[in-house]
């Protein structure tokens, strides 16, 4: 599902280094990608996504070489196939709960909007406890309900292969561990590759794998 080649990236001269000589996700495979700051991690789920220029490698996807990809491609290819938890989350402030969570459907012409989708939409919603805050603004909400939209935008497609940057920061351990089981349960049930950036170690034993940044990054720039 997630195959890397040869990737190298750098962030101006003399800056933070990456370099992973090859990775290899399986569908369904839930990976907890785990280091310090600045290990590379937010990087590496950016370079999946698209979402900033592979400098040199290669990225395949679902069948599609993101290293290829146009920035027109590229946006369709994230609607398509990736669900992304930002770390920043992301919201757009003048939409609602509701239109946040469906904005993959309002940004792509190409997905049709369906009563199944606004059905998913509101089981997602349930799932996380916001279902009476539907008609909010992000302004109206906190953090840790922030954090929940944002989840539930990256599963409402029920995409290929879902992204979450720290996704459980800002919440409690047991609404962490809900959210945990929410992001597991959609990853077996539509058979998509997860990979979670975490903190929390205690964690870890509900994964398929853990990836060590220090270990997968091979510094040869």
């Amino acid at each position: 599902m997630i195959s890397v080649h040869n990737l190298k990236h750098q962030y101006g001269e003399g800056g933070f280094s990456l370099a992973i000589p090859s990775l290899s996700i399986e569908p369904a495979e839930s990976i907890a990608l785990v280091g310090p700051s600045g290990s590379g991690k937010s990087t590496l789920l950016n370079l999946i996504a698209g979402t900033i220029p592979i400098q040199h490698g290669q990225i395949v996807v679902n069948g599609t070489r993101v290293d290829l990809l146009g920035e027109a491609e590229k946006r369709r290819y994230r609607v398509r196939d990736i669900g992304f938890v930002f770390q920043e989350l992301e919201l757009i402030e003048h939409l609602s709960v509701r239109e946040n969570i469906l904005l993959p459907y309002l940004i792509n012409r190409a997905s049709q909007f369906t009563r199944g989708v606004d059905d998913r939409c509101l089981a997602l919603v349930r799932n996380v406890g916001l279902t009476d805050k539907l008609e909010r603004r992000p302004q109206q909400l906190s953090t840790g309900e922030k954090q929940r939209v944002a989840i539930c935008r990256a599963l409402i497609t029920s995409p290929a292969v879902i992204l979450a940057d720290e996704p459980t920061g800002s919440l409690d351990p047991a609404k962490s561990s809900e959210i945990l089981d929410l992001l597991l349960q959609q990853s077996a049930d539509c058979g998509s590759s997860l990979l979670v950036v975490t903190h929390d170690h205690s964690q870890l034993n509900r994964f398929s794998r853990t990836i060590d940044m220090n270990t997968l990054n091979q510094i040869s720039l």
